[in-house]
Protein backbone atom coordinates (compact mmCIF):
# COMPACT_ATOMS: atom_id res chain seq x y z
CA UNK A 1 0.00 0.00 0.00
CA UNK A 2 1.24 3.49 -0.80
CA UNK A 3 1.71 5.35 2.48
CA UNK A 4 -0.58 8.39 2.42
CA UNK A 5 -0.65 8.94 6.18
CA UNK A 6 -0.36 12.65 7.10
CA UNK A 7 2.88 13.20 8.98
CA UNK A 8 2.10 16.04 11.36
CA UNK A 9 -0.73 17.77 13.17
CA UNK A 10 -0.72 20.69 10.73
CA UNK A 11 -1.83 18.28 7.99
CA UNK A 12 -4.38 16.40 10.09
CA UNK A 13 -6.31 19.18 11.82
CA UNK A 14 -7.83 20.57 8.60
CA UNK A 15 -9.10 17.07 7.82
CA UNK A 16 -10.70 16.82 11.27
CA UNK A 17 -12.31 20.24 10.89
CA UNK A 18 -13.69 19.27 7.48
CA UNK A 19 -15.24 16.10 8.89
CA UNK A 20 -16.82 17.97 11.79
CA UNK A 21 -18.21 20.66 9.51
CA UNK A 22 -19.68 18.05 7.17
CA UNK A 23 -21.36 16.26 10.06
CA UNK A 24 -22.82 19.49 11.43
CA UNK A 25 -24.20 20.30 7.97
CA UNK A 26 -25.70 16.82 7.61
CA UNK A 27 -27.52 17.18 10.94
CA UNK A 28 -28.89 20.67 10.36
CA UNK A 29 -32.66 20.67 10.60
CA UNK A 30 -32.90 17.13 11.98
CA UNK A 31 -36.35 16.65 13.53
CA UNK A 32 -36.22 16.51 17.32
CA UNK A 33 -37.60 12.98 17.56
CA UNK A 34 -34.85 11.66 15.31
CA UNK A 35 -32.15 12.75 17.75
CA UNK A 36 -33.20 9.83 19.94
CA UNK A 37 -32.37 7.30 17.19
CA UNK A 38 -30.04 4.57 18.52
CA UNK A 39 -26.54 5.03 17.12
CA UNK A 40 -24.09 2.29 16.24
CA UNK A 41 -22.48 2.88 19.65
CA UNK A 42 -24.24 0.43 21.95
CA UNK A 43 -26.55 2.18 24.39
CA UNK A 44 -26.09 5.69 22.94
CA UNK A 45 -28.44 7.78 20.83
CA UNK A 46 -27.16 9.79 17.90
CA UNK A 47 -27.47 12.93 20.05
CA UNK A 48 -25.32 11.39 22.77
CA UNK A 49 -22.62 10.41 20.28
CA UNK A 50 -22.55 13.97 18.97
CA UNK A 51 -22.15 15.24 22.54
CA UNK A 52 -19.27 12.81 22.98
CA UNK A 53 -17.55 14.33 19.94
CA UNK A 54 -18.07 17.79 21.43
CA UNK A 55 -16.57 16.65 24.71
CA UNK A 56 -13.47 15.25 23.00
CA UNK A 57 -12.92 18.55 21.19
CA UNK A 58 -13.24 20.46 24.47
CA UNK A 59 -11.01 18.39 26.72
CA UNK A 60 -7.31 19.17 26.96
CA UNK A 61 -4.77 17.01 28.78
CA UNK A 62 -5.10 18.79 32.15
CA UNK A 63 -8.90 18.52 32.33
CA UNK A 64 -8.68 14.97 30.99
CA UNK A 65 -6.33 13.96 33.81
CA UNK A 66 -8.47 15.76 36.38
CA UNK A 67 -11.48 13.80 35.17
CA UNK A 68 -9.60 10.52 35.28
CA UNK A 69 -8.63 11.19 38.89
CA UNK A 70 -12.16 12.30 39.78
CA UNK A 71 -13.55 9.09 38.28
CA UNK A 72 -10.85 6.99 39.97
CA UNK A 73 -9.42 5.77 36.66
CA UNK A 74 -12.81 4.51 35.47
CA UNK A 75 -12.47 5.68 31.85
CA UNK A 76 -16.01 4.71 30.87
CA UNK A 77 -17.32 6.82 33.75
CA UNK A 78 -15.18 9.75 32.62
CA UNK A 79 -16.57 9.47 29.06
CA UNK A 80 -20.14 9.40 30.39
CA UNK A 81 -19.49 12.38 32.67
CA UNK A 82 -18.02 14.52 29.88
CA UNK A 83 -20.78 13.50 27.46
CA UNK A 84 -23.43 14.67 29.93
CA UNK A 85 -21.69 18.05 30.23
CA UNK A 86 -22.13 18.72 26.51
CA UNK A 87 -25.48 17.07 25.80
CA UNK A 88 -27.79 20.08 25.94
CA UNK A 89 -31.52 20.04 26.56
CA UNK A 90 -32.52 19.42 22.93
CA UNK A 91 -31.02 18.06 19.76
CA UNK A 92 -30.72 21.59 18.36
CA UNK A 93 -28.78 22.69 21.44
CA UNK A 94 -26.49 19.67 21.22
CA UNK A 95 -25.79 20.49 17.58
CA UNK A 96 -25.10 24.14 18.37
CA UNK A 97 -22.58 23.11 21.03
CA UNK A 98 -20.90 20.85 18.48
CA UNK A 99 -20.74 23.66 15.92
CA UNK A 100 -18.75 25.76 18.41
CA UNK A 101 -15.92 23.20 18.44
CA UNK A 102 -15.75 22.43 14.72
CA UNK A 103 -12.42 24.24 14.37
CA UNK A 104 -11.09 23.37 17.83
CA UNK A 105 -7.59 21.92 18.13
CA UNK A 106 -8.09 20.93 21.76
CA UNK A 107 -7.73 17.21 22.43
CA UNK A 108 -7.07 14.67 25.15
CA UNK A 109 -3.58 13.10 25.26
CA UNK A 110 -4.15 11.09 22.08
CA UNK A 111 -2.48 11.11 18.66
CA UNK A 112 -4.10 13.63 16.36
CA UNK A 113 -4.84 10.78 13.92
CA UNK A 114 -6.97 9.23 16.68
CA UNK A 115 -9.05 12.40 16.68
CA UNK A 116 -9.50 12.10 12.91
CA UNK A 117 -10.54 8.49 13.41
CA UNK A 118 -13.07 9.55 16.06
CA UNK A 119 -14.54 12.15 13.70
CA UNK A 120 -14.94 9.59 10.91
CA UNK A 121 -16.14 6.62 12.95
CA UNK A 122 -18.50 8.46 15.28
CA UNK A 123 -19.80 10.49 12.36
CA UNK A 124 -20.80 7.23 10.69
CA UNK A 125 -22.17 5.90 13.99
CA UNK A 126 -24.62 8.78 13.66
CA UNK A 127 -25.20 8.86 9.91
CA UNK A 128 -25.92 5.22 9.13
CA UNK A 129 -28.88 4.83 11.53
CA UNK A 130 -30.30 8.11 10.21
CA UNK A 131 -29.94 7.04 6.58
CA UNK A 132 -27.42 9.81 5.84
CA UNK A 133 -24.42 9.39 3.57
CA UNK A 134 -21.11 11.21 3.17
CA UNK A 135 -18.59 10.62 0.43
CA UNK A 136 -15.44 11.00 2.51
CA UNK A 137 -12.24 11.91 0.64
CA UNK A 138 -10.45 8.64 -0.09
CA UNK A 139 -7.13 10.06 1.10
CA UNK A 140 -8.69 10.81 4.50
CA UNK A 141 -10.24 7.35 4.76
CA UNK A 142 -6.97 5.69 3.74
CA UNK A 143 -5.07 7.54 6.46
CA UNK A 144 -7.63 6.52 9.10
CA UNK A 145 -7.71 2.89 7.95
CA UNK A 146 -3.93 2.73 8.14
CA UNK A 147 -3.96 4.23 11.63
CA UNK A 148 -6.51 1.76 12.98
CA UNK A 149 -4.80 -1.22 11.34
CA UNK A 150 -1.69 -0.44 13.37
CA UNK A 151 -3.32 0.56 16.66
CA UNK A 152 -5.45 -0.70 19.52
CA UNK A 153 -5.35 2.66 21.30
CA UNK A 154 -8.78 4.01 22.30
CA UNK A 155 -10.54 1.14 20.51
CA UNK A 156 -9.55 -2.42 19.62
CA UNK A 157 -8.89 -2.33 15.89
CA UNK A 158 -5.54 -3.78 14.86
CA UNK A 159 -6.09 -6.83 17.04
CA UNK A 160 -9.55 -7.37 15.60
CA UNK A 161 -8.17 -7.87 12.08
CA UNK A 162 -5.07 -9.83 13.03
CA UNK A 163 -4.55 -12.73 10.61
CA UNK A 164 -6.80 -11.22 7.94
CA UNK A 165 -5.91 -9.65 4.60
CA UNK A 166 -7.67 -6.33 4.07
CA UNK A 167 -8.04 -4.87 0.59
CA UNK A 168 -9.96 -1.74 -0.35
CA UNK A 169 -11.69 -1.73 -3.72
CA UNK A 170 -12.01 2.05 -3.87
CA UNK A 171 -8.52 3.16 -2.88
CA UNK A 172 -4.96 2.04 -2.13
CA UNK A 173 -5.46 0.62 1.37
CA UNK A 174 -4.23 -2.96 1.82
CA UNK A 175 -2.87 -4.65 4.93
CA UNK A 176 -2.18 -7.99 6.53
CA UNK A 177 -2.24 -11.56 5.29
CA UNK A 178 -4.70 -14.40 5.61
CA UNK A 179 -8.35 -14.82 4.59
CA UNK A 180 -9.47 -11.91 2.44
CA UNK A 181 -11.79 -9.11 3.53
CA UNK A 182 -12.44 -6.64 0.73
CA UNK A 183 -14.71 -3.68 0.14
CA UNK A 184 -14.85 0.06 0.55
CA UNK A 185 -12.27 1.75 2.76
CA UNK A 186 -15.00 3.18 4.98
CA UNK A 187 -16.60 -0.23 5.52
CA UNK A 188 -13.22 -1.77 6.31
CA UNK A 189 -12.50 0.99 8.83
CA UNK A 190 -15.86 0.71 10.53
CA UNK A 191 -15.66 -3.07 10.75
CA UNK A 192 -12.11 -2.80 12.14
CA UNK A 193 -13.48 -0.66 14.95
CA UNK A 194 -16.20 -3.17 15.78
CA UNK A 195 -19.20 -1.96 13.79
CA UNK A 196 -20.54 -5.33 12.65
CA UNK A 197 -23.25 -3.77 10.48
CA UNK A 198 -20.55 -2.79 7.99
CA UNK A 199 -19.57 -6.43 7.48
CA UNK A 200 -22.66 -6.58 5.25
CA UNK A 201 -20.78 -4.27 2.87
CA UNK A 202 -17.68 -6.50 2.70
CA UNK A 203 -16.75 -9.63 0.77
CA UNK A 204 -14.26 -12.47 1.12
CA UNK A 205 -13.53 -15.59 3.12
CA UNK A 206 -12.43 -13.50 6.10
CA UNK A 207 -15.75 -11.68 6.55
CA UNK A 208 -17.35 -14.33 8.84
CA UNK A 209 -14.25 -14.22 11.04
CA UNK A 210 -14.36 -10.43 11.27
CA UNK A 211 -18.11 -10.42 11.89
CA UNK A 212 -17.67 -12.86 14.76
CA UNK A 213 -14.92 -10.69 16.26
CA UNK A 214 -17.16 -7.63 16.03
CA UNK A 215 -19.89 -9.46 17.92
CA UNK A 216 -17.71 -11.00 20.64
CA UNK A 217 -15.02 -8.37 21.36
Amino acid sequence: MTDTTPRDAAEVWPLIHAERAALAADLAGLAEQRWATPSLCAGLSVREVLAHLTAAASLGPVRWLAGVLRCRFDFDRQVAMRLAEHLGATGAETLERFRRVVTSTTKPPLPVLAMLGEAIVHGEDIRRPLGLRRDHPITTLTAVAGYYRGSDQVVLAGGRVEGLRLAADDGPFTAGSGPLVSGGTLALTMAMTGRGAYCDDLEGDGVPILRDRCETA
